[in-house]
């Protein structure tokens, strides 16, 4: 009996220290890929064609002219659950501004699943379903929350890994709409 009891107790101690670790790297190989160096600031934002929850086209070239925060998520993501409502609460504050926050979920799961996510987080931005080409194109997504923000010329300003601070998220916001757009030549 206490064998039994001794090998149960080894057993949980091992998955919740899996778990936790799991947690804590907040890894999740979504789309695998390049090295996410290949996209760093500076470089142009890879064109995408996304369905968005009503099913209608959703390209990068068409938000031209907006400051754009692209923000790859899951339902199933603690960290993703966390900045959402602050992804909210700046397209409403800087919305006028010319910001467009765009969500990509890249869940596996039911798209109705998706639907009820972004209803119940009020989410008032697009939310894309992403897919390993995308995934791909943004350097293989290797975290999540991952996002870029990308200025109204469409290059990348800032790309942040896991979840940062809120203030963190203001500050990219404001460096990215600060960027005035280029007249097409």
């Amino acid at each position: 009996m206490f064998v039994v009891r001794r090998n149960l107790i080894v057993i949980a101690v091992m998955v919740v220290v899996v778990a936790g670790l799991l947690m804590l790297l907040r890894y999740h190989p979504a789309g695998g890929g390049t090295a996410p160096s290949a996209l760093a600031p500076g470089k142009a934002a890879p064109e995408f064609a996304l369905t968005d929850l009503k099913g209608n086209t959703v390209r990068l070239s068409d938000l031209r002219g907006k400051a754009v925060v692209l923000n790859f998520w899951a339902t199933w993501c603690p960290p993703c659950k966390k900045e959402i409502p602050w992804f909210v609460e700046v397209q409403k504050e800087y919305g006028a501004e010319g910001l467009q926050v765009v969500g990509v979920s890249m869940d596996a799961s039911d798209p109705k699943d998706v639907l009820k996510f972004a209803a119940k987080y009020g989410m008032n931005y697009p939310v894309l379903f992403g897919d390993d080409e995308v995934a791909e194109a943004y350097g293989g997504i290797p975290y999540l929350p991952t996002t870029f923000y990308i200025d109204r010329n469409g290059v990348i300003v800032e790309r942040v890994f896991g979840e940062p601070p809120r203030a963190e998220i203001e500050r990219n916001v404001r460096r990215t709409i600060a960027v005035q757009a280029k007249p097409v030549s």
